[in-house]
């Protein structure tokens, strides 16, 4: 007997804002830009890239592109979609 995998995406599972939230600051635990420039296209994917980029002020393809494996997205880009999933970015002791 084989074993089968599927593809997991996170996005599926991110029912809510809370649920969003809670994933990005677990993520940002493990300290990995390119970790959570990944989470956050999950999350925007999960919200609607198209919504989001419409929020953000940023094109849709462009954030694709951004928040893709091999993109560079510029902090500002970074803030503005954060802000458009309604989150910000906050500063505390290690």
């Amino acid at each position: 007997m084989s074993t089968g995998f599927t593809d997991y995406d996170t996005s599926e599972y991110l029912e809510d804002e809370q649920d969003a939230i809670a994933y990005l600051n677990a993520i940002a635990e493990y300290d990995d830009p390119a970790l959570m420039q990944a989470a956050i296209g999950n999350v925007a994917k999960a919200r609607g890239m198209t919504q989001i980029a419409k929020e953000a002020g940023v094109g849709r393809e462009s954030l694709y592109k951004s928040l893709s494996r091999d993109g560079n997205p510029s902090f500002a880009t970074i803030l503005k979609v954060i802000r458009a999933l309604g989150g910000r970015l906050t500063v505390q002791p290690a």
